[in-house]
């Protein structure tokens, strides 16, 4: 079975954006998990967020649709209303974080599909502190 990594908004953002100061980050690490064969895991939350960011740039709007919709890489999952209402949870258990909604649905996604690694370049993930943050 091969490893998976879970994709952030934030990672994807930089990787696509190259005016993000972490650009080059997000393109040395997915290099680096590409070559070890990572397969790649989201959710439509996390899409939607990215879509969002890139909605008035028709080009990189039509890029990030085809990363997440026609990759074979990519894995997306949608999360279900127990998903949901766990990362309710969770925001009400960790209030003093500055995750968001999306954060936690992410952190509950992994957890079930017992991904423990994420790609990810803001401090959200290592402030839920579970998981190993490819940043």
């Amino acid at each position: 079975m091969s490893h998976r990594v879970f994709l952030d908004a934030s990672f994807w953002i930089a990787r696509r954006d190259d005016r993000e100061a972490r650009h080059r980050d997000a393109v040395a690490i997915l290099k680096k998990l590409v070559q070890r064969r990572y397969t790649f895991v989201s959710s439509t939350l996390v899409f939607a967020e990215i879509h969002a960011r890139f909605s008035r740039y028709p080009v990189l709007r039509e890029v990030v649709i085809r990363d997440f919709w026609q990759n074979p890489l990519v894995q997306l999952e949608n999360p279900s209303h127990a998903d949901h209402q766990a990362a309710i949870e969770i925001c009400r258990e960790y209030r003093d974080k500055e995750f968001s909604f999306c954060d936690a649905v992410s952190f509950v996604l992994m957890r079930r599909l017992k991904i423990d690694e994420v790609a990810a370049l803001d401090d959200h993930f290592q402030q839920f502190g579970v998981f190993k943050v490819w940043s």
